[in-house]
């Protein structure tokens, strides 16, 4: 007579670190998905109501020339460049292209890489 077995304790800590980069890069997909769904309709209210007069637009800049704010719109800028790039990954895995184990942790790596770089190049430019 078998006996069942206790659900185990899994430790998150240890799975994350021991999570290869292709998880990473997916896990990092959808937050990114999830922080443009918060933020885009957020930003599209700013946008309108920059465009409603000059004063508006000015108190609009001051609030944007904030540290914090800059900070904030550098991360919504590497969360759709993320996505974007994690995007493509995932169609290009979905026609059957790059399956191979050293393929998908090349393009997982490279999607790291070019997502952080585009920030970084777009987010100094921008600042």
């Amino acid at each position: 007579m078998q006996t069942k077995k206790r659900p185990v304790f899994l430790d998150l800590q240890v799975l994350v670190r021991h999570l290869p980069v292709p998880g990473i890069v997916s896990i990092l997909h959808r937050a990114s998905g999830v922080i443009l769904f918060i933020m885009i309709p957020v930003l599209l209210m700013l946008l309108n109501g920059s465009l409603s007069s000059g004063e508006d637009f000015e108190s609009y800049k001051a609030v944007a020339d904030n540290p914090l704010v800059k900070l904030i719109l550098i991360g919504v800028l590497w969360a759709f460049l993320h996505h974007l790039c994690a995007g493509i990954r995932f169609l290009l895995l979905d026609a059957h292209q790059g399956l191979e184990l050293q393929t998908c942790r090349k393009t997982a790596k490279l999607v790291l890489i070019i997502s952080l770089s585009l920030t970084l190049v777009l987010g100094v430019a921008l600042w």
